[in-house]
């Protein structure tokens, strides 16, 4: 990947959605959002890395799904921990047994990931001063893509801290945020699309044409999050695996996506290779 050319060239030549490992590629043993979770992400060739970021109690960051210790950690939230606390904390395989593995530092993940891959850091929008400085710190800015909210206080921070960034807006159902953002001077890159029907005006043929004639891109999850809240009308990885991938990781290719979020890299890779 050529990070002195934009995303939409980068795109271009590679012909294919960029495959966004969700929190690196984990299961068995190894966790999610480690070290060797984003090591085998590497190893399966993912285009993009989706991170995790979140703040000790004295201000200092780790790569770690908020809200989600009583999961990984059978701890009290990060936030309300001493990083040196942190730091002796083991995270949790899919067992609820503790692994050898740590809570990397957010320094560490992104020594581990500058120059290979896009990175997708969420969580953003928690501190985006502070987080704006560690990427700086890390020299990657040209490999970040970054989320938030479309509200006036957040976007403000976004245009002092890092107007930089590659932007991407999250859109449900309609887009009626991009132009606005364009606008306001954001570094807007594309938009990541939710939707419970194949019906809804954010993954029509029509606005992902625009959006690509504007030569920004489009972001689809095959991941789930939860079965009760649909976000890409059931085109799944589970629907891609258990039943027929034509259905899930097939039917977003067919729509000329640009980004796929999968936590099944692999057998991702070898459908587009066998189409």
């Amino acid at each position: 990947m050529d990070f002195n050319k934009t995303i939409y060239e980068n795109r271009q030549e590679l012909g294919r959605p960029f495959l966004v490992a969700h929190r690196g590629v984990c299961g068995a043993n190894i966790p999610c959002n480690s070290i060797a979770a984003y090591k085998i992400a590497l190893q399966q060739k993912a285009d993009v890395i989706e991170i995790d970021v979140a703040k000790s109690k004295d201000g200092k960051f780790f790569v770690f799904h908020p809200g989600m210790e009583h999961v990984f950690l059978k701890s009290k939230p990060i936030s309300e921990m001493k990083a040196s606390e942190v730091r002796k904390l083991f995270l949790l395989n899919q067992d609820s047994t503790p692994t050898s593995y740590k809570v990397p530092t957010l320094q560490e993940v992104l020594k581990l990931l500058k120059g290979k891959v896009y990175i997708n850091v969420d969580k953003f929008w928690t501190d985006i001063e502070g987080i704006a400085n560690e990427i700086r710190k890390a020299g990657v800015e040209k490999q970040v893509i970054v989320k938030t909210g479309d509200d006036k206080p957040t976007l403000d921070k976004v245009m002092k801290y890092a107007p930089d960034f590659m932007f991407m807006t999250i859109v449900w159902h309609k887009d009626k945020v991009t132009k606005k953002l364009i606008d306001a001077g954001v570094n807007v890159i594309g938009t990541e699309v939710l939707f419970n029907s194949e019906e809804d005006d954010c993954i029509s043929d029509k606005y992902i044409k625009k959006m690509h004639k504007d030569k920004l891109l489009v972001w689809v999850n095959s991941i789930i999050y939860d079965e009760r809240a649909v976000i890409s009308a059931h085109h799944t990885d589970d629907i891609s695996l258990k039943d027929d991938p034509k259905k899930g990781w097939g039917w977003i290719l067919d729509k000329n996506i640009d980004f796929i979020q999968t936590d099944w890299l692999l057998m991702l890779q070898n459908y587009i290779a066998s189409r």
